[in-house]
């Protein structure tokens, strides 16, 4: 009897050891975590490199550019040519690409909107200045070009017979696309502006709305 009685504690005493040892095992130690699978990534477009250039030679220089935008390319204040310029990616090419806005003195009004592309040496060498190439022009005022994530956007400022210049009555904008070596139309907007804004204060308009309302500046409702 005793002899049983011994065997049946080894029994539920190894039983016990190996519930406990395979418990700890799934409960104490670290949880497991998968492999992250990792996704290919395609290796980033290098940034083309900004080569500085004197735009207004560059315009000079180009035979593309209209003789009157030339003739009238001059300083507004000692040196300061009324030219904006910007760099940016819009060809693809290894050095960025130039957009060349040419300006009036006085009200600012864009004449001329130009974009020059770092030359090719084996197609565009005999056509270069100050190795670029001239690949976009709109020379038909009021006009400004700007590089737009990429693609290239020109804005023509519409005018009415008696608009003032600070007040067109709408705008144009085209947006163009690099594509098979030139700029390709992408999408076109018309904007039409209101034709009650002035350049008074609101206060100039009379402070009781009623009196924008029937045109009398009395106050009084239509028909009251």
């Amino acid at each position: 009897m005793v002899c049983a009685a011994v065997v049946s504690l080894l029994l539920v005493a190894a039983l016990m050891a190996c519930t406990a040892t395979s418990t700890g095992t799934r409960d104490e130690g670290p949880a497991r975590s998968e492999p992250v699978a990792s996704s290919p990534t395609g290796a980033a477009s290098p940034t083309p490199r900004v080569r500085r250039a004197d735009a207004v030679e560059l315009l000079k220089a180009d035979p593309e550019v209209d003789p009157g935008v030339k003739r009238d390319l001059k300083p507004c204040v000692g040196d300061e040519y009324p030219v904006d310029v910007s760099y940016g990616d819009l060809t693809g090419a290894k050095v960025s690409d130039i957009v060349v806005n040419v300006l009036t003195c006085g009200d600012a009004v864009g004449v001329g909107a130009y974009v020059y592309r770092a030359a090719s040496q084996e197609k565009d060498a005999g056509q270069a200045t100050q190795g670029y190439v001239n690949v976009f022009r709109n020379e038909t005022p009021p006009v400004y070009a700007e590089i737009d994530r990429g693609d290239l956007v020109v804005t023509r400022q519409m005018y009415d017979k008696g608009d003032a210049v600070a007040y067109p009555s709408g705008e144009e904008v085209v947006t163009y696309h690099w594509k098979d070596g030139t700029f390709a139309e992408l999408y076109r907007m018309h904007n039409d502006y209101s034709n009650t804004v002035t350049s008074e204060p609101p206060q100039a308009l009379g402070g009781n709305p009623a009196a924008v309302g029937d045109g009398t500046g009395s106050g009084a409702a239509p028909g009251a």
